[in-house]
């Protein structure tokens, strides 16, 4: 169940990310809104994946989800530039994290 929590706390910390754009620096409500629910709901369900998980493994993940579909969807829905040094880092953050879980998370 652990894991599910670290999947809806990376969803939410996307979700906070992204709306934080659209918000236009908190003055569009809906988005604001969708930003707050973000940061209740990333930090809620990251608290609930620590009962059990590692915070050295736990907390970098949901960071990295976090960062690569705030990529991903900057990309595909602001319009945002996707270089090959991007791609490269993305993997990387992806092979640090894949070292931490088979280094004993």
């Amino acid at each position: 169940m652990e894991w599910i929590y670290l999947g809806l706390a990376a969803v939410f910390e996307v979700m906070f990310a992204m709306s934080m754009k659209y918000s236009e620096g908190f003055t569009k409500l809906i988005p604001t809104i969708v930003t707050v629910c973000g940061v209740i709901g990333g930090i809620t369900f990251l608290t609930l994946a620590l009962k059990t998980l590692p915070v050295s493994v736990a907390y970098p993940i949901w960071t990295a989800v976090g960062t690569l579909g705030t990529v991903i969807l900057g990309y595909f829905l602001l319009g945002e530039s996707m270089s090959v040094l991007k791609i490269a880092s993305a993997l990387a953050i992806v092979a640090g994290i894949t070292g931490l879980k088979i280094s004993g998370g």
